[in-house]
């Protein structure tokens, strides 16, 4: 098939193509005019980048699993230097989670600081003659 057929099929651009091209990810192969040519293999592997990417991984992390598949291994993360890619994302998502945790419990805290302050405001203006309360965003509350 030709770069447009396998773009459109692949849910893609033809600059992509040619970019990944550039990059080494997919093969040149030419016809005699000089038009680029490729098969379901190269679909497969455009599929295989695709999904990887969707799950956050940067192009050149893809890398192993291409060259994985061309190696004739049929999902193309079945080699060692593909399963280390995965460990390594692995990692790095569960130190994200660990920080995105550590962030959530800072706002958590803050949130029942407000509320705290917030009931005794209530609880003050509630007494004759305390202050009545006001709200930082939109003046007075009534």
């Amino acid at each position: 098939m030709r770069i447009g057929e396998l773009a459109a099929r692949a849910g893609t651009t033809t600059r992509t193509l040619r970019y990944y091209e550039s990059r080494g990810l997919l093969p040149a192969r030419r016809t005699g005019n000089n038009h680029r040519m490729y098969d379901e293999n190269d679909l497969k592997l455009l599929r295989q980048i695709r999904t990887l990417q969707d799950f956050g991984f940067e192009l050149e992390e893809t890398r192993p699993f291409v060259e994985c598949l061309r190696a004739g291994h049929p999902e193309g993360d079945s080699c060692p230097a593909s399963l280390a890619v995965y460990r390594r994302k692995l990692d790095e998502l569960d130190a994200l989670i660990g920080e995105l945790q550590t962030v959530r419990a800072g706002v958590g805290a803050q949130l029942a600081r407000a509320e705290g302050a917030r009931d005794e405001l209530a609880a003050d203006a509630a007494v004759p003659g305390g202050p009545e309360p006001v709200c930082e965003l939109g003046g007075r509350q009534g």
